[in-house]
């Protein structure tokens, strides 16, 4: 279906393969869209508009970020799916790019067969926090706990699918535990109501739970990464504090919509590459819990998210994950 819209669109505009050719050799020569499928504020557009600002400065066009936001994310990325693949409109995705897919009957997209990857642009580990009176200090004690408390002890997700729910589950399978799930709608009111005492305990970004922890109001008890965070270096992985081979990891990234000319998503891909790899630019943000990387190549982060498809595949049947 993608490539038969392709090819009307070429037939429609009076392009073929040479104009297309031609198209990619001299991209770019107008400006580009990045579409956000999400509110303005969190990690996906924050990155993508700091990118923007410097892959402009490579690609001699600016990069203009828009944000799409709406229903979980299917707005925006339906948009990007349903543009030319040209490389004038591009999407910037995050974990639930595979996952939405996986969890809502008509998504309305498919992510490998209506896009192609450009590369990723960013990896953010999580943190598992605690309310400071559960009396448990860390993933061990917090296994002991769950295990004599089956179905008890609650922990609570910005929503159905969303990145904390699939670390919980993910944790609740590899440690043998039964936790209770409270969805909410938004990362922010969970996160309040875990420091409240309502909800025992949660999964969320690096990057937006560690003032909370600084400030005493959550107690972290493990990352999510294999490697410690250099924002919470005293605080160790889940896989060190026995779940062995415990790993999620939240990612950003680029994607075209299928059929972009390769030579495209090369260009943008050095040209993020080159953005990312600024020290300056790299330093900020490890500060704030977020590693910029860029894929070696656009393949490589198609076949990230390929993974990551299938892997959260698995997990969603097994935990009979579905949208609300």
């Amino acid at each position: 279906m993608r490539l038969a819209r392709i090819l009307l669109s070429a037939v429609l505009s009076g392009s073929g393969p040479a104009a297309l050719a031609q198209s990619a050799a001299d991209y770019p020569h107008r400006a580009i869209r990045i579409i956000v499928p999400l509110a303005a504020g969190g990690n996906v557009d924050i990155v993508a508009r700091t990118l923007a600002d410097q892959v402009s400065k490579s690609l001699g066009q600016p990069l203009l970020v828009e944000n799409r936001p709406g229903a979980s994310s299917l707005v925006g990325t339906q948009f990007v799916a349903r543009s030319p693949a040209d490389g004038y409109t591009v999407l910037a995705v995050a974990n639930t790019f595979a996952t939405v897919p996986l969890i809502v009957a008509s998504p309305g997209y498919d992510p490998l067969k209506d896009f192609t990857g450009i590369t990723l642009t960013c990896l953010v580990p999580q943190v598992l926090v605690a309310n400071p009176a559960l009396p448990a200090r860390s993933v061990k004690e917090l296994v002991a706990l769950a295990r004599s408390q089956p179905g008890k002890i609650s922990y609570a997700s910005s929503g159905n699918g969303s990145t904390g729910h699939m670390a919980a589950e993910l944790f609740n399978r590899q440690a043998g535990v039964t936790m209770l799930h409270v969805p909410y709608k938004g990362n922010s009111q969970a996160l309040v109501d875990v420091i409240s005492g309502q909800v025992a305990v949660m999964f969320d970004q690096v990057s937006t739970s560690t003032p909370q922890i600084k400030a005493g109001k959550v107690r972290a008890i493990a990352v999510t990464s294999l490697a410690r965070s250099p924002l919470l270096p005293d605080v160790p992985t889940v896989d060190e504090s026995g779940v062995p081979g415990y790993e999620d990891i939240t990612f950003n990234g680029m994607v075209a919509p299928a059929g972009t000319p390769r030579a495209v998503l090369v260009r943008l891909n050095r040209a993020i590459s080159e953005a990312v790899s600024e020290p300056g630019l790299h330093k900020r943000f490890i500060e704030r819990g977020v590693e910029l990387k860029a894929s070696a190549s656009p393949e490589e982060f198609t076949e990230h998210i390929r993974a990551e498809f299938e892997k959260k595949g698995r997990l969603a049947r097994e935990a009979g994950i579905k949208a609300e």
